[in-house]
């Protein structure tokens, strides 16, 4: 089956792809939403454009739409780069990276159903220190690019997912009652380095911007 993936570059999205291939299917096309609002509903925004280089070394066509971010309006973005994508490379199935957000799931299941396209959720209620632990072994490399809680601040930047730093995660979601996997929207993350890849990316942090307990790294 010809399977597109909803793509931001985070470690859930690019995980997600992983699997599907790793299933059997044949990874068509990325594809990806630019949302002009930070604090998007259904996109991820830091360091989005980061996409077009992970295209380039998973060797996949991209497919970008740009959308302002408004609250339900930016779904009909949504459904405009996933027609595009049945129309240019005939695929078949959407994977998204979708792990606890019935938000998301739902309206992207909406418009597969609409477009008579199959809807692949392959980290669905997935334990989320499992997941973490998942992608080490699997060999995916990934920064944080975004914070959005107490009490990660602008240090948390830059910082690289591994064994000990899912230790400290770990320390503070008992503590704090955060997300240890961010899916609470506590931290965005960008996939450096995995199996999907030729090569890694490069990526520079040329700009930090935020206050407080709010901070993501902008191009």
């Amino acid at each position: 089956m010809r399977l597109g993936i909803l793509f931001s570059g985070g470690k859930d999205s690019t995980y997600a792809a992983y699997l599907a291939k790793k299933q059997g299917y044949e990874i068509t096309c990325l594809i990806t939403v630019e949302s002009k609002n930070p604090d998007s509903y259904m996109f991820h925004t830091p360091t989005i454009e980061q996409t077009k280089k992970q295209a380039q070394a998973m060797q996949t066509p991209l497919i970008t739409i740009k959308t302002k971010g408004e609250k339900e309006k930016e779904l009909k973005n949504l459904e405009k780069a996933i027609k595009k994508a049945k129309q240019t490379y005939s695929i078949q199935g959407v994977v998204t990276g979708a792990v606890e957000s019935v938000y998301q799931a739902t309206r992207i299941q909406k418009i597969c159903n609409k477009l008579n396209l199959e809807c692949f959720n392959p980290l669905w209620q997935k334990n989320q220190k499992q997941l973490l632990k998942e992608l080490i072994e699997n060999k995916f490399e990934i920064i944080i690019t975004g914070v959005a809680a107490y009490p990660l601040d602008k240090k948390w930047l830059g910082k690289k997912i591994d064994p000990q730093l899912i230790k400290e995660l770990e320390t503070l979601e008992k503590k704090y009652k955060i997300n240890i996997a961010g899916e609470g929207g506590e931290f965005e993350s960008l996939v450096l380095n995995c199996p999907l890849f030729k090569k890694p990316i490069e990526f520079n942090k040329n700009k930090i911007i935020g206050e407080g307990n709010n901070w993501r790294i902008q191009k």
